[in-house]
């Protein structure tokens, strides 16, 4: 969306206040299809990824919950990536040029949502790495989101702030939120890389041991 804006001139659409575009402005635009298409998917996506993954620790394919508190919090990070999907699709919909109310509202769901989120995947990240602190790859990808989730619970107060008092630095946090945002969802694939290596070590190991018996 941001390269359609740029080979376009960088135009000023209705709904724009500062020189930089919203992405929001871009997606009330003639790309508005294409918006809520992108938005579905990547809201359907997040909590699909810590369902899966909560699946994959209980099936034992990722390191597993060793106590009641983990558990709550994954059940907690569900329900926040829930919130914040509601919130990312119906933004899609109500957008700023139509529905500037009914937009910012879906706006505000949907950061809140992201942010408990990210808030409650970080700490049970941390129980996780205490809990086996033998796995290197754990506390690396807990690392990882730690600081991945403080930049983006950081910046998207700064872009509160800015959204009412300085519109184009506001419009230039809202972009590096979403591609930071993207990075923090790709945290989740390397999760995926733990199971399968560990699917893959549990098969050599039963290979092993049916090759000796």
């Amino acid at each position: 969306m941001i390269l359609t804006w740029l080979i376009s001139g960088s135009p000023k659409y209705v709904s724009q206040e500062g020189k930089v575009a919203y992405i929001s402005d871009i997606g009330a635009s003639f790309l508005k299809p294409l918006f809520i298409v992108g938005c579905c998917i990547t809201g359907v996506g997040f909590m699909l990824s810590l369902m899966f993954e909560r699946l994959l620790r209980h099936r034992g394919r990722l390191p597993p919950s060793m106590r009641k508190r983990e558990r709550v919090l994954e059940i907690l990070a569900i329900l926040g990536s829930f919130i914040g999907m509601m919130g990312l699709i119906f933004l899609s919909g109500f957008d700023i040029k139509r529905f500037p109310t009914a937009h910012h509202l879906c706006l505000l769901i949907f950061a809140l949502g992201v942010i408990l989120s990210v808030i409650f995947t970080v700490l049970e990240y941390r129980w996780l790495a205490q809990d086996h602190p033998d796995i290197v790859k754990l506390r690396r990808a807990y690392l990882v989101k730690a600081i991945i989730g403080s930049i983006l619970i950081a910046l998207a107060i700064a872009f509160g702030i800015t959204l009412y008092y300085a519109s184009n630095i506001g419009a230039v946090i809202e972009w590096i939120i979403g591609f930071g945002f993207t990075f923090y969802l790709l945290t989740f694939a390397y999760d995926l890389r733990i199971a399968t290596i560990t699917q893959q070590e549990d098969g050599l190991d039963m290979m092993e041991r049916d090759q000796a018996s």
